[in-house]
């Protein structure tokens, strides 16, 4: 005797039917995805990829992926990922706060400076420096790349306010107050002393670059760093590459409060797409005791060039390779990007990889995969205004803004 069952009949078409909906579904919302990141003028507002210029190995014109595989961003692959635009980083360690290490600091800042303004004079086919959200726009029409450029950590600026505007006739468009250790400017936010903020030569330093129209970039600054910039800063200001601290308790990325102050001010804070900032992983006691010992044997990476900066590198990466650490995936960016989003509001949040310098996650490990961000979004609702605001329309507006002299 066969037994008639309506309702299990009933809960298998229905299931049926929303999963057909959604495979058929896919293929609409991958074009879509496409066409907006194609037609959306797309900027990534940090890589540390000046580093590996200065790598006989790396050619900025070929896809690297195969060649150094540890690399991020090359011009070829910018094409791939369709990123119009990139804040190529100069780059400097802190090290010892005399005029010594200062000296060494901006000599090495100049050289990045120098690689990276070479290296684009040399393919002018391919890309151009841009110094303004108008020069961006009219090279991606001529079918090129453009290279914007920020300095992260103004430890190269020592106690000279002339290296402020220095680097800003070198093209420099933002410069990131700190790095991983205090400095002349202010307490960082990974030091053990971070309660500081602003030193009266950092409040120098701000009002100069308000008055030049570089954007103070808050990034790896202590909170009250942070709050003192934005009592201070008559234009808006960005982080270049910080994520949600609600969703990562990691002292370098911002608080909620902190975002609601930075769309107070006008300003925009780029997701960072480094995984620790991104998410938690589990404890790894032989990888921290590993890295430690780097850090150690290099003497924390300071004051390090040439030959010494390559072997510490190395290091690092032999021991990255040993104990490999779980990366976040393309959903957990988004997820920042949510919340970031609800918190301070579409006109304040934008994109910074960090590619080069750590950032990568699943599904977006270097420049060829930066559509899936885009994708991830629009299966969430995201629309065309919106992710224009997102891929690099916020940053260009305070660009802008702070680019007028008044």
């Amino acid at each position: 005797m066969k037994i008639k069952t309506p309702g299990l009949t009933i809960l298998l078409v229905v299931t049926f039917t929303a999963v057909y909906t959604l495979v058929s579904a896919q293929p609409r919302i991958e074009a879509k995805a496409k066409r907006i990141h194609e037609r959306i003028f797309t900027v990534d507002s940090h890589a540390d990829t000046p580093m590996n210029l200065f790598d006989p190995a790396f050619d900025v014109t070929k896809d690297n992926s195969a060649t150094l595989k540890r690399s991020k961003v090359d011009f070829p692959r910018m094409v791939k990922g369709g990123l119009d635009g990139i804040f190529f980083a100069v780059f400097e360690g802190q090290g010892a706060r005399t005029a010594e290490g200062n000296a060494k600091a901006k000599k090495s800042a100049l050289a990045t400076f120098d690689s990276i303004h070479s290296v684009v004079e040399r393919h002018r086919d391919l890309a151009g420096i841009a110094l303004t959200p108008e020069q961006g726009y009219q090279l991606v029409k001529q079918g090129r790349r453009a290279v914007f450029i920020g300095v992260e950590n103004g430890y190269p600026i020592g106690n000279d306010l002339a290296n402020v505007k220095l680097f800003y006739d070198l093209g420099a468009r933002y410069i990131t107050l700190c790095h991983t250790k205090n400095n002349d400017i202010c307490s960082s936010s990974t030091d053990t002393n971070n309660t500081t903020g602003l030193t009266p030569f950092g409040r120098k330093v701000v009002v100069e670059m308000n008055r030049l129209g570089i954007m103070v970039d808050i990034s790896h600054v202590s909170d009250a760093s942070f709050y003192d910039v934005l009592k201070l800063t008559k234009k808006p200001v960005i982080a270049s590459h910080s994520c949600a601290r609600a969703l990562d308790d990691n002292p370098r990325n911002l608080t909620d409060e902190m975002l609601k102050a930075l769309a107070k001010n006008g300003g925009v804070a780029q997701m960072c797409i480094l995984s620790a900032y991104v998410k938690k992983s589990d404890p790894n006691p032989a990888r921290d005791s590993a890295m430690a010992a780097v850090r150690l044997r290099w003497h924390n990476f300071q004051d390090l060039r040439g030959a010494e900066r390559d072997s510490s590198r190395a290091d690092w990466y032999r021991v990255d390779e040993k104990y490999p650490q779980p990366l976040a995936t393309v959903r957990d960016v988004c997820d920042h990007i949510d919340h970031m989003v609800k918190v301070a509001g579409i006109d304040h949040v934008g994109i910074g990889t960090d590619f080069d310098g750590g950032g990568g996650v699943i599904g977006c490990n270097d420049v060829s995969e930066m559509g899936n961000i885009t994708l991830e979004l629009v299966k969430r609702g995201y629309n065309e205004r919106q992710l224009r605001k997102i891929w690099g329309g916020n940053l260009m507006r305070v660009l802008k803004e702070v680019e007028k002299v008044e």
